[in-house]
């Protein structure tokens, strides 16, 4: 956050509503610092992180909105913002992602015609770049809650702006973060309906089964990068398409994504057999 604090230092957005974004997702790692430092309490953590993503509401909140999409616009920050730290276990994925994911944004706000917007996403590319040197396998550095969560904030405030501010249509800061999206909703339901506490740490992400199945960190780290890769290209394409368009895109992806689950499930299978303690 530090390095990317340093070039929103030097763009100094005239945005109120960026710079307003850039505050809270500081404010929120210099939290999360105390708490790798310290360890607060689960219920001190959501409550904080709450607080963040309705203060960002207000600030992006449009008249014409409906209480109902306000209130599932609070639950999808809050979400994301979690979802960035569960993701956060194999060296140089989230690091990694981040690169992609705001470098898709940046590069969708310079396309659209607000430099200002793409500096901030370029900003958090370029950081996590340098990051991610000393990140990738065999990591030597952690990025920790001070980095991962604010990351997924700032996806999730920076993805709303950007559909406010008519950048860019619902789907497709959605799209962009999809690999991390999918797997950690479908991992943590999963969990649930087998009433399992889906809220302690645990190693049954799908990229964490990919790991454990002998891929590795790295090429791990590499395949969803390809992944991210592969729905950011779709994602920009269909930006400026026909809502019919974007729909069948979703669906394509919507697909993919459970095939590629139930391969990853099959095998994890077989491998569980095999490895009764996996």
């Amino acid at each position: 956050m530090l390095g990317a604090g340093c070039g929103w230092a030097l763009i100094w957005p005239s945005s109120i509503q960026l710079l307003m974004i850039i505050l809270l997702a500081l404010s929120l790692s210099a939290f999360c610092f105390f708490d790798d430092l310290w360890g607060l309490t689960r219920t001190l953590r959501i409550i904080i992180h709450m607080a963040v993503a309705a203060i960002l509401i207000g600030l992006i909140h449009n008249q014409a909105d409906s209480d109902f999409v306000s209130a599932f616009a609070l639950v999808a920050v809050v979400w994301m913002t979690n979802v960035y730290n569960f993701m956060d276990g194999a060296d140089g994925l989230a690091g990694g992602m981040a690169i992609i994911g705001f470098g898709f944004f940046a590069l969708a706000a310079y396309q659209g015609g607000m430099p200002e917007f793409g500096a901030i996403a370029a900003s958090i590319a370029s950081a996590s770049a340098g990051f991610l040197w000393f990140n990738f396998n065999p990591a030597q550095i952690f990025m920790g809650d001070a980095g991962s969560v604010p990351l997924g904030f700032l996806a999730a405030a920076l993805g709303l702006a950007g559909w406010q501010d008519g950048l860019w249509p619902a789907p497709f800061p959605i799209l962009v973060f999809s690999p991390f999206i999918v797997d950690a909703t479908v991992t943590m339901a999963n969990r649930a309906l087998s009433g399992e506490k889906f809220w302690l740490a645990h190693r049954d992400h799908y990229y964490q089964r990919l790991i454990r199945m002998g891929l590795g960190h790295r090429y791990t780290s590499l395949l969803e990068y390809g992944l991210m890769l592969a729905s950011g290209v779709t994602a920009l394409l269909i930006r400026e398409a026909s809502v019919t368009v974007q729909l069948f895109a979703i669906i394509g992806w919507i697909v993919a994504y459970g095939y590629i689950m139930y391969f990853i499930d099959k095998v994890w299978e077989r491998h569980s057999k095999g490895h009764p303690t996996a």
